[in-house]
């Protein structure tokens, strides 16, 4: 049927069901068998079936829209933008246009009178504008948990943040690292809360104090390269840095070059710090780290800084494009009755190992 529009009835027709079984197939609604909608599907998609979008917004009074809520730094911070190209990509495939929200909100009800459903990234608990969009009366998916006071969201995507930093702290300690220290980022967010108070709970765990300096959530990397210079300043022997915001491991490696300490590879004398040897790293407690004594550096979200660094850094990948689109396929899951209220997914993410915690342990010497 190439001549002329195909409607629902031509499928109806083709796959001998009602014309309301083939809207509730193709829509993921009512109550149709598993195999007749897997049916449905397929003559719809030999026929060549496109839905009017217009006409379907109309009957269910959408806006075909989507609004997307982002963090205020995210605009200079590459791992939201990823995000936000998968969210919109994804809303795309299912006929929804995705609206960027301002940082500072919108009333919600003004907000809620214009789009089917909202997407809040990374809601903070002191974000003044999260409350009145989870109560804009539309359902509400957020990436990560949002621990504030207000009413939860309809769905959610999370990281186990905990997890991928207790990674970093093992990988690091595999690798030599008695005196670890990692700059957390500032904020109420679910990632930034995790990630402090894991930092802790491993330090605890593991008999080691992993020593905390607070930095902004969207950290530069001139502020990550002072935060690192006060650290290692106040403690020359802390022998790897872990750091949280994205695009600020360059920072850190700044500073450890000023201070002559080599990040990486093996120490001073030639040696990789290896596994168990307390003076791998040219320190012990209470003694300072000399000149040239090794570093390593690692990040907690890895991107084109971390991937681009000289030398490159061991860095979380926690998938951004992949992540915005799951927000997004849960939303529109909701809203299409494909998934119930309150449904939460998790989304994986995997350890990066490059030149800045060492060589291989296959290159290490014995």
């Amino acid at each position: 049927m190439t001549s002329r529009t195909v409607t629902l009835l031509d499928v109806a027709r083709a796959a001998g069901v009602s014309k309301s079984t083939v809207s509730d197939a193709l829509q993921g609604s009512g109550r149709v068998a598993e195999a007749t909608r897997d049916r449905v599907r397929a003559v719809a998609e030999e026929l060549g079936y496109r839905p009017n979008s217009a006409a379907r917004r109309l009957r269910r009074a959408s806006t075909g829209a989507v609004g997307l809520h982002l963090p205020a730094t995210a605009t200079r911070l590459d791992y939201y933008m990823n995000l936000a190209f998968g969210a919109v990509e994804r809303a795309q495939e299912d006929g929804l246009d995705m609206v960027l929200l301002a940082p500072s909100g919108a009333a919600g009800g003004r907000i809620g009178s214009r789009v089917d459903g909202l997407l809040v990234i990374d809601p903070e608990a002191g974000d003044s504008a999260v409350p009145g969009l989870l109560d804009a009366g539309v359902p509400v998916v957020t990436g990560e948990r949002y621990l504030g006071p207000a009413s939860g969201p309809s769905g959610a995507v999370v990281c186990d943040n905990a997890a991928s930093l207790t990674a970093l702290l093992d990988h690091v300690t595999e690798r030599g690292a008695r005196r670890p220290a990692l700059l957390a980022p500032s904020g109420s967010s679910a990632w930034a809360t995790a990630l402090r108070a894991t930092a802790g709970s491993w330090g605890r765990a593991h008999g080691v104090t992993v020593t905390l300096r607070t930095v902004p959530f969207a950290a530069t990397p001139a502020e990550a390269e002072a935060a690192t210079r006060e650290l290692l300043a106040a403690d020359p022997a802390v022998d790897a840095v872990i750091c949280a915001p994205d695009g600020s491991a360059p920072g850190v490696l700044r500073a450890a070059a000023a201070l002559g300490r080599k990040v990486g590879g093996s120490d001073g004398d030639g040696r990789s710090g290896g596994r168990g040897r307390p003076g791998g790293s040219g320190a012990t407690a209470g003694h300072p780290a000399r000149s040239g004594a090794r570093l390593l550096v690692a990040s907690c979200v890895d991107g084109t800084a971390t991937r681009g660094a000289a030398p490159p850094v061991t860095a979380v990948d926690l998938r951004p494009a992949a992540y915005g689109r799951a927000c997004a396929e849960l939303l529109c899951d909701i809203l299409a009755g494909r998934a119930a209220p309150d449904t939460v997914r998790r989304h994986a993410w995997s350890l990066e190992i490059r030149d800045s915690t060492g060589p291989s342990p296959a290159h290490e010497n014995p």
